[in-house]
């Protein structure tokens, strides 16, 4: 083994579709990556990025990733069906975690981090946390301050109220009640569950139930999907352009692409943004509600829905600002830094 460098820490966010990584050295991200890993066919491909991240965050570390000074892992992959409960999944996850790591540490939310050999017994701490690291990394940062974190396929809204994390719910069935949580993402949100009916032909027509497209083919259409942040495969397995998306979209409605112009799927297109974005300003004005802040509290966005947050915010009577303007990081990697966001928050909270 090398001299081991101070101050390198690597944050590791396990999800059900990505892994997601990041490096700060003395505090200050330096490496920042996203992998696709869905676990629904079971863990071999997280295990295959666990591998390829080794390899792209620690090149010049050596070939021991046990020369950073630490490694802390959160995860939301234990939720995915590929496990028999959110326990089995926390303590597989975890176990992967030190096959391909080494020695790592667990995030359990408000109480720090535990060894993985405490993991099963703190299944309800460690489950889905990740969003309370970056939570907890606006806290040190900003008194009050309501974080949007809007990824691929969920929306967090937590409230930071005199310098302390005040979410109301802890576990996804808690924060789903209180509108912390909302089950809609820029990419893998599905169309059907945003709305049951749309604008078509000058009528509402019911959706068809079938994941036959996903919100990425609604933001492909109009221009606003961030680059590289589509990981996954379409719903039909077919291409990521505009035009197959169009297919998809109409298949929504029962239709085909060819029966229409291009500009009514793209005004389609825009009803249903419109309708995820209603969603998330609803769940925003749901907490806002509480009473514990009030705008024009200023709105911290991360995630791969900047601008989608930005409007949120607007709509909301509130300034925003975003993830990154938290760290000292360099400019070429302000982006990954918000979409990568608890990976970060990790990196940076548990720095020498």
């Amino acid at each position: 083994m090398g001299v081991v460098e101070m101050g390198v820490v690597i944050g590791w966010d396990i999800g059900g579709v990505h892994l997601k990584a990041a490096r700060a050295e003395g505090g200050r991200i330096t490496k920042v990556a996203q992998y696709a890993a869905p676990l629904k066919a079971g863990t071999e491909r997280v295990q295959q990025a666990l591998a390829q991240a080794r390899a792209d965050l620690c090149d010049d570390l050596g070939d021991d990733l046990g020369e950073a000074e630490r490694h802390v892992v959160t995860m939301t992959g234990e939720l995915a069906d590929t496990f028999a409960s959110r326990r089995e999944g926390v303590e597989r996850l975890t176990a992967l975690a030190v096959q391909e790591l080494g020695a790592v540490s667990i995030y359990a939310g408000p109480a720090g981090c535990v060894d993985p050999q405490e993991a099963p017994a703190r299944t309800a701490e460690i489950a889905s946390a990740n969003w309370h690291a970056c939570a907890t990394l606006v806290a040190r940062n900003r008194a009050n301050a309501l974080f949007i974190d809007l990824g691929s396929t969920t929306t967090d809204i937590i409230p930071i109220v005199d310098g302390k994390v005040a979410a109301r719910g802890y576990t996804d069935a808690q924060r789903l009640a209180a509108g912390e949580l909302v089950y809609t993402g820029l990419v893998r949100g599905f169309v059907m569950a945003t709305a049951n009916r749309a604008p078509l032909r000058g009528v509402w027509t019911p959706l068809v139930n079938e994941n036959f497209a996903t919100m990425a083919d609604v933001h492909r259409i109009l221009g606003t999907l961030p680059p590289g942040v589509d990981l996954m495969p379409t719903a039909d397995g077919r291409e990521k352009t505009v035009a197959a998306s169009r297919v998809r979209l109409a298949r929504m409605l029962g239709a085909d692409a060819a029966d229409e112009d291009d500009g009514t799927w793209a005004l389609l297109a825009r009803w249903f943004a419109e309708a995820q974005l209603r969603a998330i300003a609803d769940a925003t004005m749901l907490v806002l509600s509480s009473g514990a802040l009030r705008p024009p509290v200023p709105v911290i966005a991360a995630g791969i829905g900047l601008a989608a947050t930005a409007e949120v915010a607007r709509r909301s009577g509130c300034p925003c600002a975003t993830f990154d303007e938290l760290f000292d990081d360099a400019p070429e990697l302000r982006a990954a830094v918000c979409q990568c966001a608890p990976a970060s928050a990790l990196a940076v909270l548990f720095s020498a």
